[in-house]
C-alpha cells in the first residue's frame, strides 16, 4: 500500500484487511460541497470543499455476547489506518455486549459502481443557477426588495464493505436553497425553500416572485391574540411534523409503552385508524426525484437503528396506508423483540392524500383562517402524545372569504403530528418541498398542504 491512498473502496478493502477482530464493517464517505451565499442583493461568498470521513465497526464475539467498538476519522492516511482499525477492535474489546447484536448481512449483490471513482460537485452545479440569481437581485431591487440566502449543493459516495462479504456504494445528492426577502426597513420578512438534486428545477425569478406578493401581504398589520384558528399548513411545515414523526415512530419504543404509537394496556396501535382522510406516509429509496440510500448506513446504533444491520436492504413502505397506521420502524433486534416486520427507517419521506389543489387553490377556498409560511424551533413536550411546540415564522396571513388581507402576528403553537392528521379536513396536491427546522438533516421530502380546524396558537410571539 502507498503512503497515501485516494480511492475509497482500496481504503476499505485495506481495512478490512487489517481487521483481527470477528466481524467488520467499514464505510467511507467521500463529500465534496459547492456553496453561494448572499445579502442585500448582491453575492457575498462562494467556495467548494472536500473530505473524507471513515468509519470503522469491529465486533468481537464474547462468552456473554458480541460487542461492537465504533471509531471515526476523518482525513485518515494509510499510515493512519492500521491504528484506527486496532482503535475499534480496542473499543469493542473494552465494551460489554451489545444489546442489539445480530448476524452481520449478507446475501446483498455488490454495487456495480463500488470500485468507481466518488462523484464529486463542483461551483458548475450553479452554472444556470447563478445568473438567474443575478437577474432576481436586478429585479428585486428595482422592487424595493432585498435578498439574502444561501444555496448548498453537497455530494456524499458512501463506500460500505463488511468481512461478510458486502460491497456497496451510494451517490447522494442534496442541494438546498433558503432565499429571504426584506423590505429596507426590516419590518417585513417572507421566506421560501427548496430542495433539490442539481438546481436544474430551481428558479429564482419565480421564488421572487412569490415573496414579493408575501411582502406585499405584510403591508397591512392586523393584530390577532392567540387562539384555535383554522389554518393552512404549506408543504414545508406538514414536512417538519411528518419528519418528526417518522423519528418518533420506533416500533420497539411503542411495543415497550413509550409513545404515541403504544397501546393502552400493551402493544401497539398498528391497524389503527389514524386519520379520517385517505392519507398514505411512505418512504421509498427509488422515489423519482426524492432517491436516497437502498441500504442501511448506520455510523452508530440507537433506537431502531443499528450497525449490524448495515448493508440491509431499504424497500418501499408505508408507515400509513389510508390513514391507517401500518409500519413503525424497526431493526432486526427490535424485530426480535417485538415480533414486529423489520422496517428500516429510509431518508426520504411522502404524505400524499389524493388531493389535485394547489394552496392558491385552499385560500381562495377558506371563509377565514390562517395562512403560514413555515415553523422553526420545533421541540417535543410530551412523548406519549407527541405534543410539540415551535413558533411560527416569516409570516403568518389571515385569510378572510377567500383572500389573503393581511399579515398577522407570529405565535408559538401547541401540537401533535398524529392530532394533526387526525383533524386534517383537506389534503392538497403533493409536492417537492424544504423542511425548515430539519433541513440540516432530512431534506427529501414530498408534501400536500394540509387544512386543520383549530390549530392550536397558544401564545403570540414577537419574532419575525
Amino acid at each position: 500500500m502507498s503512503a497515501r491512498t485516494d480511492k475509497p473502496h482500496e481504503v476499505v478493502e485495506r481495512a478490512l484487511e487489517l481487521s483481527r477482530a470477528d466481524g467488520c464493517v467499514v464505510i467511507a464517505d467521500e463529500r465534496s460541497t459547492a456553496n453561494l451565499r448572499w445579502a442585500g442583493n448582491a453575492l457575498t461568498t462562494n467556495g467548494v470543499t472536500r473530505g473524507r470521513t471513515l468509519t470503522v465497526i469491529a465486533t468481537v464475539d464474547g462468552k456473554e455476547g458480541t460487542a461492537a467498538g465504533v471509531v471515526s476519522r476523518s482525513a485518515v492516511t494509510a499510515g493512519e489506518l492500521e491504528s484506527l482499525v486496532r482503535a475499534a477492535e480496542a473499543a469493542a474489546r473494552g465494551a460489554a455486549p451489545a444489546e442489539d447484536a445480530q448476524p452481520l448481512v449478507t446475501g446483498v449483490a455488490p454495487s456495480p459502481a463500488f470500485a468507481e471513482a466518488p462523484a464529486e460537485t463542483s461551483s458548475a452545479v450553479f452554472a444556470d443557477f447563478a445568473p438567474a440569481l443575478g437577474e432576481a437581485f436586478a429585479r428585486a431591487r428595482a422592487g424595493g426588495r432585498e435578498l439574502y440566502g444561501f444555496a448548498n449543493h453537497e455530494l456524499v459516495s458512501t463506500y460500505l464493505g463488511t468481512s461478510t462479504g458486502l460491497r456497496l456504494r451510494h451517490d447522494q445528492p442534496t442541494g438546498t436553497l433558503e432565499l429571504n426577502a426584506k423590505s429596507p426597513d426590516r419590518t417585513r420578512s417572507a421566506w421560501a425553500g427548496r430542495s433539490t438534486r442539481d438546481f436544474r428545477d430551481v428558479d429564482p425569478a419565480a421564488l421572487d416572485a412569490e415573496l414579493a406578493v408575501r411582502l406585499g401581504w405584510a403591508e397591512r398589520r392586523i393584530e390577532l391574540p392567540a387562539g384555535r384558528y383554522e389554518t393552512l399548513l404549506p408543504p414545508t411545515a406538514v414536512a417538519d411534523l411528518m419528519i418528526y414523526q417518522l423519528w418518533s415512530s420506533s416500533g420497539r419504543d411503542a411495543a415497550e409503552g413509550r409513545t404515541v404509537f403504544s397501546r393502552p394496556g400493551g402493544g401497539t396501535r398498528l391497524g389503527e385508524k389514524l386519520a379520517g382522510l385517505p392519507l398514505t406516509l411512505r418512504s421509498d429509496p427509488a422515489e423519482p426525484g426524492l432517491e436516497s440510500a437502498p441500504f442501511v448506513v448506520a455510523h452508530s446504533s440507537g433506537g431502531d437503528q443499528s450497525v449490524f444491520d448495515n448493508g440491509l436492504p431499504i424497500r418501499a413502505t408505508e408507515w400509513i396506508s389510508g390513514g391507517e397506521l401500518k409500519q413503525l420502524t424497526t431493526s432486526r433486534h427490535g424485530a426480535a423483540l417485538t415480533g414486529l416486520p423489520v422496517a428500516p427507517g429510509a431518508d426520504n419521506l411522502i404524505l400524499d392524500g389524493g388531493g389535485d389543489r394547489s394552496l392558491e387553490d385552499m385560500v381562495a377556498s377558506t371563509r377565514r383562517g390562517l395562512l403560514l409560511t413555515c415553523l422553526w424551533y420545533i421541540r417535543e413536550v410530551d412523548p406519549a402524545t407527541l405534543l410539540l411546540t415551535g413558533l411560527t415564522r416569516d409570516g403568518v396571513y389571515l385569510v378572510e372569504d377567500g383572500e389573503v388581507v393581511g399579515e398577522v402576528t407570529n405565535f408559538r403553537f401547541n401540537e401533535s403530528p398524529v392530532d394533526v392528521l387526525r383533524r386534517a379536513t383537506e389534503a392538497g396536491r403533493t409536492e417537492k418541498t424544504l423542511p425548515r427546522e430539519w433541513s440540516d438533516w432530512f431534506t427529501r421530502s414530498a408534501m400536500p398542504a394540509l387544512r386543520v380546524p383549530e390549530f392550536n396558537m397558544s401564545s403570540v410571539s414577537q419574532g419575525v
